[in-house]
């Protein structure tokens, strides 16, 4: 039942639906998705927390319903009377279901939704939202319970690094607000296994283990839910019997696959299936610390059922056995609990097999431990110091691996347009940045051009603009500054600045823009996603010669690069709209401040660049593109940053203002006779 505060907090939240219902978590996703991209942070949080409470909730309920009626109308005993035990139990779960969620269809979101959340989805955008609302040990917590279950992810390990070094943020605020109360108990085992503490260990890896199986209960009753038809077309013209067979071995099939579901979800270990050998490993060696050899062999001998040909836990129980008939202390076997899930196990795993015979489908074994014995390739714990006997090894412990994401086949890409700009010409084209939807160009502006440029850039660009003011948001041997083309152009209605400087930077992106469309032969309008006119200054105070940071660290522009997997994972909180990227620069007369390519692996230079007055790069923003920043180690490098998309629905909004400006601007120029100023290209 849920407890008074947690229904209290759901009414105020919005989370419970006008009718007295569980609003569906689908729905409050996409409202918090919608949120993300109008940039309402505190809309972000109350959504996409909701949408985790409203997740669990739905999760609770439906296994509590199924296991209730499960015990109310068993099938075991029910003899010739089970198909009226099976509607009874139908009838149940029905009833059940819509007393605590409603109609049934409310919560029935697709499964490629229900991956999100199982890989804790929510809780990147939550990272990002409280960032932006200045909650720093709020975003670290949730940027810490998205990283355990996607300890790939580069841009978030980069984000938690990031977290550790703000202020008021301290190692208690990094906790996995997802926890599973096995993984918890676990956690507290392995603290007190560090501290020596075994009795304690035990204690807490006992629990776990109670609540693991707990959870493997759990985990198959939510398997007998409906189960994804892949091709409906297929099951027409089948017998009443065949699609009740179907159904079964899908069913049949997730609960085989518990074991490894549920690590999956604690988002710890890899290969996921070590968990079961890995915890009775911790518990034989912690039983024989204390002296109770009873309860090492029944670990031990658990563990053996399942790494049978494991040399090392060979030995220990050998070494127990040994003890135990010493002391007149009889042998307790193995653990009860891993006898009958191994039991369990072999059975149905006879029935996949003998099903994939007939049925002519593939089945492989989700954890074939079981069967070869073969060891995984394993990974130590730094410092865990467990020999005590010359016949006992200290436990391991594996780390999580993801599936690759299948990647979505990229559109047709053209390069070599024509340059529609007199003395703009191209230097480099793909090829010679060994690469692809790459281009080099030089003059694409004047040097009196870069001069205005880069004069008014040191009289409107303020600090860690684009950052939240962040001074040194990249390294801290470095000055950011930054300004928008709509401030430029404000600044020059009020007479801060040079109006003709403000309306050259408008107009210098603009060509920007039509040279990029041109070049890449787009059949679609380039829109502008963000137009930045950006200097990095090398602090003088700062450890120039022997510094081996990036100015701005290898990334992709619209993709999370992982270089240790050497894919890019397009998902928020990636600009994932953004289809082409181009530097302008408006000076080199600095040290350093290279622009370079790389391979995914993000430290293989594939080409480098070096700035100069009018010269532009230009590229593709996907992960076929990862790009970075040297060090600038002295002066100062300015330069104005473009990213464009194909999607008019992320239009970058100052640039409709700056649009909107420019249009009034050139009004007013021709009425009072003055300089005329270019309109904008359109394409």
């Amino acid at each position: 039942m849920v407890s008074m505060v947690s229904a209290v907090w759901a009414l105020c939240c919005g989370l419970v639906a006008a009718w007295g219902h569980l609003t569906p978590f689908d729905e409050l996703y996409e409202d918090g998705v919608r949120a993300y991209y109008d940039s309402d942070w505190p809309a972000v949080v109350r959504a996409m927390e909701g949408a985790a409470y409203s997740y669990r909730e739905r999760r609770r309920l439906q296994v509590g319903c199924r296991l209730a009626c499960a015990a109310r109308h068993g099938l075991e005993t029910a003899g010739p009377r089970v198909v009226g035990a099976v509607l009874r139990r139908a009838r149940c779960i029905e009833v059940c279901g819509q007393r605590g969620l409603g109609p049934a269809s409310l919560h029935r979101a697709n499964r490629d939704l229900e991956l999100e959340f199982e890989r804790r989805g929510p809780y990147n955008y939550l990272q990002l939202a409280y960032y932006k609302l200045n909650e720093p040990a709020k975003a670290a917590a949730a940027a810490h319970t998205f990283f355990l279950a996607n300890p790939e992810h580069m841009e978030m390990r980069q984000s938690l690094e990031r977290y550790k070094q703000m202020e008021g943020v301290g190692e208690s605020h990094f906790i996995d607000l997802e926890a599973r109360p096995y993984m918890e108990a676990f956690d507290k085992g392995l603290k007190h296994y560090d501290e020596e503490q075994y009795s304690l260990a035990i204690s807490a890896f006992e629990e776990a283990m109670r609540q693991f199986w707990e959870a493997e209960k759990e985990c198959r009753a939510l398997c007998q839910g409906p189960q994804e038809i892949e091709d409906i077309a297929q099951h027409r013209g089948l017998h009443l019997y065949e699609i009740i067979a179907g159904h079964y071995l899908q069913v049949l099939l997730c609960q085989h696959d518990c074991v490894r579901q549920l690590a999956t979800r604690a988002g710890r270990l890899s290969p996921i299936h070590n968990y079961l050998p890995l915890h009775h490993d911790f518990l034989q060696y912690s039983y024989y610390r204390v002296g109770d050899y009873g309860g090492a062999l029944a670990a031990s001998t658990a563990y053996l059922l399942l790494r049978p040909a494991d040399p090392d836990m060979l030995d220990n129980t050998v070494y127990y056995q040994l003890e135990l008939r010493a002391r007149g202390e009889p042998n307790p076997g193995p653990r009860q609990d891993v006898l009958d899930y191994m039991e369990r196990y072999r059975l149905e795993k006879e029935v996949l097999q003998a099903a994939c015979a007939e049925h002519g489908f593939t089945y492989i074994d989700p954890i074939s431990w079981t069967v070869s014995g073969e060891l995984e390739e394993e990974q130590e714990i730094s410092g865990r110091r467990t020999t005590g006997a010359e016949t006992l090894r200290a436990p391991v412990m594996p780390v999580m691996q993801r599936k690759r994401a299948e990647r979505a086949s990229e559109p047709e890409q053209r390069e070599g347009g024509a340059v529609p700009y007199s003395g703009a010409m191209v230097v480099s084209d793909s090829r010679q940045l060994n690469g692809s939807q790459r281009v080099l160009l030089d003059h694409v502006i004047t040097p009196l051009e870069c001069q205005q440029l880069f004069l008014m850039a040191n009289s409107i660009t303020t600090a860690g603009d684009g950052y939240r003011g962040k001074m040194s948001p990249h390294t801290p041997n470095e000055l950011f500054e930054g300004a928008t083309v709509y401030r430029a152009l404000t600044y020059g209605v009020e007479g801060r600045i040079s109006l003709q400087g403000a309306t050259l930077f408008y107009e210098a992106s603009e060509r920007a823009r039509a040279i990029i469309q041109a070049y890449f032969m787009l059949n679609s309008t380039l829109y502008f996603s963000y137009t930045h006119l950006v200097c990095r200054t090398a602090i003088e105070a700062g450890q120039q010669d022997n510094r081996n940071d990036l100015s701005h660290p290898i990334h992709a522009d619209n993709c999370l690069l992982d270089p240790d997997a050497q894919v890019c994972w397009k998902e928020p909180p990636a600009y994932t709209h953004r289809d082409y990227s181009a530097i302008l620069y408006l000076n080199g007369d600095f040290d350093g401040g290279e622009f370079i390519f790389t391979e995914p692996d993000a430290k293989t230079v594939t080409a480098a660049v070096k700035p100069r007055c009018g010269r532009m790069v230009g590229f593709s923003s996907g992960g076929e593109n990862p790009h970075g920043v040297m060090a600038v180690t002295r002066g100062q490098r300015c330069a104005v940053a473009l990213w464009f998309t194909l999607d008019p629905h992320f239009r970058e909004q100052e640039r409709i203002k700056a649009d909107e400006a420019m249009e009034l601007i050139s009004l007013q120029q021709q009425l009072d006779g003055s300089v005329e100023v270019n309109s904008r290209d359109e394409l």
